[in-house]
């Protein structure tokens, strides 16, 4: 339930948990940049025919330390054509200041991350907490590494101010797959189809990591040493690029997608017990999955990930696509 009051001259927007945005610094000068790549139509081979190792998913032991719970290759088979229209996919993973810029708008709840973080914090509004409260929200909300008692509330505004414009640059997480799909449509868009996700990953060749068939862990984000934001700005990583110019695909963060987890054509529909049209197929490795670097298999282009619609994670975000007329 959405709230309205005005503190201190400054109309402010009060979200579920005592979450408050300041619309007028909230919405800075950071417009939604519409940078798109164009995927050409035609055909391309969706998914995998990878054997399984079975040892990988068993119950995790001294000679497993991994334990999948699932097959890790079931649900890519068989490989198979898929022939789709040219269309438009986001060249980069939506970002919290694109994300913002929604909640503004359609005043929206804002990600729980942010409510951890401290993003969901303007300036104008930290600017008239007195100063000891101000301290404290540094500590306990932005993890200032300083000694908050000796500073002014001047370099206290200017150290969470940089905290703040940095994360603006990061890539959206703690979002569900309703909040990534009502932000496409706000944004005269639409989240991108599992065949459009992998297709723009594996560009015309068809290669099993964006930048080619050969794993290479330098070309990726993984684990990061922050727990609580286990990712890097988006683009950081010029080598996680796909041959149509599509970035962040194989790691950063997972992204939602607009398709139920199901079977492919020629599979059988027993193959996994979460088949069906309850939870949605989630692409892209995830960040924090930094400890299987040496598996190389969470962030291939055709591996195949599941969750249901309602979920959130700090690693979880999404990108958007739209039909070419």
């Amino acid at each position: 339930m959405i709230n309205r009051h005005l503190f201190s001259g400054i109309f402010c927007i009060v979200l579920t948990g005592s979450i408050t945005i300041s619309t007028d610094v909230m919405a800075a000068d950071v417009p939604i940049d519409d940078g798109m790549v164009l995927i050409t139509a035609g055909e391309f081979k969706m998914g995998s025919d990878k054997e399984e190792n079975l040892a990988m998913w068993r119950g995790a032991n001294d000679l497993n330390p991994y334990g999948f719970n699932d097959r890790l290759y079931v649900d890519e088979r068989p490989m198979h054509m898929v022939k789709l229209p040219a269309f438009l996919i986001d060249k980069y993973e939506v970002t919290n200041a694109q994300y913002r810029e929604f909640v503004i708008a359609t005043r929206h709840s804002v990600p729980f991350t942010w409510a951890r973080n401290g993003y969901n914090y303007s300036i104008d509004y930290l600017s008239y907490l007195p100063l000891k409260e101000l301290r404290q929200i540094a500590i306990d909300k932005f993890r200032l590494d300083m000694d908050v008692t000796t500073m002014t509330q001047n370099a206290l505004l200017t150290e969470l101010q940089n905290i703040n414009t940095a994360r603006d640059k990061m890539p959206v997480t703690g979002v569900t797959w309703f909040d990534a799909n009502n932000f496409c449509k706000w944004s005269r868009k639409r989240l991108p189809t599992e065949a459009e996700w992998e297709k723009a990953a594996r560009g015309p060749q068809g290669f099993e990591y964006p930048w080619g068939n050969k794993w290479d862990a330098s070309k990726i984000s993984t684990m990061s040493e922050d727990d609580e934001a286990p990712y890097s700005p988006i683009g950081s990583y010029p080598g996680d690029v796909s041959a149509y110019g599509v970035y962040d695909m194989a790691a950063n963060v997972s992204e939602w997608v607009d398709a139920w987890y199901d079977a492919y054509p020629g599979e059988s529909s027993t193959s996994s017990r979460f088949y069906g049209k309850t939870q949605r197929v989630v692409r892209g490795g995830m960040a924090s999955s930094g400890h299987y670097d040496s598996l190389s298999v969470v962030f291939r282009a055709a591996k195949r990930n599941h969750l249901f619609p309602s979920t959130a994670l700090i690693d979880l975000g999404f990108r958007c696509a739209k039909d070419v007329k």
